[in-house]
């Protein structure tokens, strides 16, 4: 199926963060719509599924002005210019969590509501933990919650736990993270 033709594109408000944008589309039927976005600006995001050795998910609860509450949640943040994915991970597990990593991976690509917004997330995730804190760019830094891995069905079910890029996340990870777990017993 082609792509709609985009006719015009303008910009309808900007901010420091986001740009609302209006794109002017024609169908291949013919059908002409205007479908308002917010394009991706700015660096790449990545959030964090990182175990420790005591076999505990690394969450941290912080500050979320969409709700003007505290959620639970995994690390996450955007890439420093130039900075590669696993190195962007490994510094917002340091700035949130006071964790660094020696084992950082690649996991998948995230889009987030693609029917308005143009961003996506990296799910990273982290092994090999060993302290190490480094300042962040919050206005306080976030409180720190070790989950026990053996409790993750809880986690996953927790009201407090429900924002749906960290439940994706961490359930891109569950495979890997009961595998460790298992060869962990062994």
């Amino acid at each position: 199926m082609p792509l709609p033709t985009i006719r015009k594109t303008e910009v309808l408000a900007q901010s420091r963060f986001f740009t609302i944008e209006a794109m002017h589309l024609t169908f291949s039927n013919g059908v002409e719509r205007v479908y308002e976005r917010l394009p991706a600006v700015g660096e790449q995001g990545v959030i964090v599924v990182a175990v420790n050795e005591n076999e505990e998910l690394v969450l941290i609860r912080e500050y979320a002005a969409g709700f003007h509450e505290f959620q639970l949640t995994l690390p996450k943040g955007a890439a420093d210019p130039g900075e590669a994915l696993e190195d962007a991970a490994a510094r917002e597990l340091a700035e949130e969590a006071g964790f660094g990593a020696r084992d950082v991976r690649f996991v998948k690509r995230l889009s987030i509501a693609p029917g308005h917004m143009g961003f996506t997330i990296n799910v990273l995730m982290a092994t090999d933990l060993y302290p190490h804190d480094i300042p962040g760019d919050e206005p306080e830094p976030p409180e720190l919650v070790l989950w026990p891995m053996s409790q993750i069905d809880e986690l996953l079910a927790h009201e407090a736990f429900y924002e749906a890029r960290a439940i994706a996340a961490l359930t891109l990870c569950l495979p890997q993270l009961r595998q460790a777990v298992r060869d962990g017993n062994e």
